[in-house]
């Protein structure tokens, strides 16, 4: 299983803390160091069944920076892929890959599947 976050990240922090309480073993990748790729990028959102909009950090300081709240309704799918593929810091977290599961962003209602 692969968790990607991002170390300074509070959500990221619990979301850690909750899969080592519960023994879930996984492959920590730190998501400014290690963007995910534009074809990650589309693997995931497919297999998320999420929305791709849902995959953008809209908390975060250079989404606002960017004033991206009223960009995102006007851009294309392409276009939103490879602005987050331009920037981990852009990208909701933490992620969670495992096989044909992706969750996005911490709940743990939803991260109970992975026990």
């Amino acid at each position: 299983m692969l968790y990607i976050n991002y170390a300074k990240c509070g959500t990221c922090k619990k979301a850690k803390a909750w899969l080592d309480a519960n023994n879930i073993k996984y492959t920590d990748r730190p998501i400014k160091e290690e963007n995910p790729t534009l074809d990650e990028l589309k693997a995931w959102h497919k297999s998320s069944g999420l929305p791709l909009k849902k995959f953008f950090n809209t908390s975060g300081l250079l989404y606002k920076s960017l004033e991206l709240k009223d960009k995102l309704p006007k851009m294309t799918e392409d276009e939103m892929y490879e602005l987050l593929a331009s920037d981990g810091m852009l990208i909701k977290r933490p992620i969670v890959v495992k096989d044909d599961l992706v969750l996005v962003g911490f709940k743990e209602a939803e991260w109970e599947q992975l026990k």
